[in-house]
């Protein structure tokens, strides 16, 4: 892995620097309010995205939420 990436769902990205969860996110083109994240092997709240800070050599799983019924 390079030192400018993070791993998301199991792939690299690239990173410039350190950003925001929530920077990253809409990078990434969601919107935080419509995932779930884990980071680095904790579950985030969507309170601590715009706080959360992601590193190169992070890990983190995103899933989208989908409403139904």
């Amino acid at each position: 892995m390079n030192a400018d990436t993070v791993i998301a769902n199991g792939r690299p990205v690239s990173l410039a620097a350190s950003t925001t969860l929530e920077a990253f996110l809409a990078s990434l083109g969601f919107h935080p309010r419509s995932v779930v994240v884990e980071h680095n092997g904790d579950a985030v709240a969507p309170s601590e995205f715009p706080q959360r800070t992601v590193q190169p050599g992070d890990r983190l799983e995103i899933v989208r939420v989908v409403a139904g019924g």
